[in-house]
Parts: C-alpha cells; sequence; structure tokens
C-alpha cells in the first residue's frame, strides 16, 4: 500500500512538473530585448515630436488601447510588434525611442518612424520622419548607452546576440515614392524591377550596419497587400474592390528579392540567423477567408472620409465604426488591432508553412 502511494506522489509529481513548466514556457521572457525598424505600421510614438502630417497621437486613434487613449499607434489598439511582444513574453510594450532612457533601453526599443522608407527622400511630401538609416543611427547610439550600462562592449555584444531584431520597410517606398507621381519621379526613371534593386542594395547595406553593431537575430518583414489598401481602392479601384495590380505586383518583387537576401546573410554570416516573414501572404489569406477571421468589411477604413473612408487617415475625434473586431483596415492604410493580432500571432507562430521561412519567430527566440 505505501508503494502504490508513493508511486501515485511520484506521478503526481511529474504531472505537476510538466504543468509548471508548459505555463512557464507560456509566460516567461523568452529574449533580453526586442528592437524594432519599421514605419507607420509598428510606429509607437516617435513621431509624436516631429512636426509632420504623419501623426496619430489623437482620438480616436488608440480609443482600443489598455489604457484607452492616443500613444502615437496607427491604429484602435495594438500594432504587430506589440502582439509579438506580448508572445515573446514581455511583460510591456516595448518603448519608443523618443521616449526611453536609462536601463529601461535593456529590454530593447522601438526606432519605428510613421513616413519612413528605405530611401532617404521617401515621405518628404509628409513632413518630418526618421528614415531607416536615421533608426539605425538612433540604434547605434543606443548600443553606445548600453556598453556604458554593462560595463565593456563584449558584454554588450554579448547581450545583444540573444536579442530580436525585427525590419519592417519598403511600404513607404512604394505609397509614398514610387506610386506618387505628383512628387517623385522615380518611376518614371526606374522600372519596378530596378527599383527593388535599388531598395534590396540600401536595405542590405542598412542590416549590415546593425550587424556591425551587435544584432544577430534578424527578422524582416515583408511588404503587404498595399494594391489592396483603402487608399489605393478608393483613388485606382474601379469597383472599389478590385486590388491594384500593378502596385502588388510590385510589392511582390521587391517580396521576392527580401526572401532571398534572408539565404544570402544566412550563408554568409554563420553567426546569425536572419528570418523572413510573409506579411503580403498573411493578409492575401485573410481577404480571402475574412468570414474564418471575423472580418465582414475588408476594402474600407472604420474612419476615415470619401469613398472606402481612403481619401484621407481618421479625422480628430471622428466617431468610427462601433464593429472594430469586423474592419480588416482601421483608417486608409492600417489595419485594426483585430488584423494586427492575426498578422502577429502567425509571425510569431507560423500557421501556415508559407508564413515565415525559413521558420518562424517563436523558433528565433529559441536558437
Amino acid at each position: 500500500m505505501e508503494v502504490k502511494r508513493s508511486s501515485w506522489k511520484w506521478w503526481w509529481a511529474v504531472v505537476s512538473a510538466v504543468v509548471l513548466v508548459m505555463h512557464g514556457c507560456a509566460s516567461a521572457q523568452q529574449v533580453p530585448c526586442y528592437f524594432i525598424f519599421g514605419d507607420s505600421l509598428v510606429d509607437n510614438g516617435n513621431n509624436n515630436q516631429l512636426t509632420s502630417l504623419a501623426r496619430a497621437d489623437y482620438l480616436p486613434y488608440g480609443i482600443d488601447f489598455n489604457p484607452p487613449g492616443p500613444t502615437g499607434r496607427f491604429s484602435n489598439g495594438k500594432s504587430t510588434v506589440d502582439v509579438i511582444a506580448e508572445l515573446l513574453g514581455f511583460d510591456d510594450y516595448i518603448p519608443p525611442y523618443v521616449s526611453v532612457s536609462g536601463r529601461e533601453i535593456l529590454r530593447g526599443v522601438n526606432y519605428a518612424s510613421a513616413a519612413a522608407g528605405i530611401r532617404e527622400e521617401t515621405g518628404q511630401q509628409l513632413g518630418g520622419r526618421i528614415s531607416f538609416s536615421g533608426q539605425v543611427r538612433n540604434y547605434q547610439n543606443t548600443v553606445s548607452q548600453m556598453v556604458n550600462l554593462l560595463g565593456d562592449e563584449d558584454t554588450t555584444a554579448n547581450y545583444l546576440s540573444k536579442c530580436i531584431f525585427s525590419i519592417g520597410l519598403g511600404s513607404n517606398d512604394y505609397l509614398n515614392n514610387y506610386f506618387m507621381t505628383q512628387f517623385y519621379s522615380s518611376s518614371r526613371q526606374y522600372t519596378p524591377e530596378q527599383w527593388s534593386d535599388i531598395l534590396i542594395q540600401q536595405y542590405t547595406q542598412q542590416l549590415r550596419n546593425l550587424y556591425d553593431y551587435g544584432a544577430r537575430k534578424f527578422v524582416l518583414i515583408g511588404v503587404g497587400q498595399i494594391g489592396c489598401s483603402p487608399s489605393e481602392l478608393a483613388q485606382n479601384s474601379p469597383d472599389g474592390r478590385t486590388c491594384v495590380e500593378r502596385i502588388n505586383s510590385a510589392n511582390q518583387i521587391f517580396n521576392n528579392k527580401l526572401k532571398s537576401i534572408v539565404d544570402q546573410f544566412n550563408g554568409n554570416t554563420p553567426d546569425a540567423k536572419f528570418i523572413y516573414i510573409n506579411a503580403y501572404g498573411i493578409f492575401q489569406d485573410i481577404t480571402s477567408n475574412p468570414a474564418r477571421y471575423g472580418f465582414t468589411v475588408t476594402n474600407a477604413g472604420c474612419c476615415g472620409v470619401g469613398r472606402n473612408n481612403g481619401q484621407i487617415t481618421c479625422l480628430p475625434m471622428q466617431n468610427p465604426c462601433p464593429n472594430r473586431n469586423e474592419y480588416l483596415f482601421w483608417d486608409a492604410f492600417h489595419p485594426t488591432e483585430a488584423a494586427n493580432t492575426i498578422i502577429g500571432r502567425r509571425s510569431y507562430s507560423a500557421e501556415s508553412p508559407s508564413d515565415a521561412y525559413p521558420f518562424d519567430i517563436r523558433h528565433l527566440a529559441q536558437l
């Protein structure tokens, strides 16, 4: 009888340990820090102090954020990187560069800036913004601060090698450059193929700069279906529903080259790991099966002005749609929190083999 009781205790101890481990893995912070580079899709306040039309520091932006209110995020609530930060086990969102200080930088910084591009001139018609190269310079400044906090360069390099670096740029180089012919001549100078080569060349140089300053775990996020945004549907779609193929085709050329540099870097930098997130494909899947994800409106913004609510972004204090979880787009360009949650989750843990290459963020964090 005593043996049976001991066996039962042993079995229960094992089960309890397994349960604890499973729950611990789900909530434990998986990497020491998370650095974010990007545009308005992930900006969380860096443009708030800039003289720029690309700002979201007013209601109804942030109406569903917790605590409610505008932060500079171009959504009704969380961005994709907020969702990814939660899944990585961070107990708070990664702070924007403009307001981070002291030891806060040790858990990561968000450098993203609305209207920013790979090209320096991209988005200039909107006013102030921090280009990809400017974001990298801000990161280099952060690394100098980290060396002071951690004591020396070797300790800092070892620390940074465990962190995740998320890069999502390129959308504005099409939206607010190549296809904005009234302000830019790029589409008259270059074919979509040539333009993508120029962008990838400059993108690659910035990745090398990040690598030289300690980055080792890279997440390269592809450009989404810009031709399906309410803005483009309003301006260039005959029926307000059919996506603009010439724009989406150009985006895919860029994405294919971005994916190919993952192989190049993984082959040439054995101490680093690069992955590609197929945001275009994830978005395409959502628009092909909207009911599966609870969406009833995929071609119009929840708030905005004009056809498809795509003529302009949300106006200050404008009343947005009440059924926000049913809208794919929050405004003329940006997804709702509901859409960001799906994209963030599938970036972290791939639902389809095509979501991430060669593997997802969850696996990258474990390396």
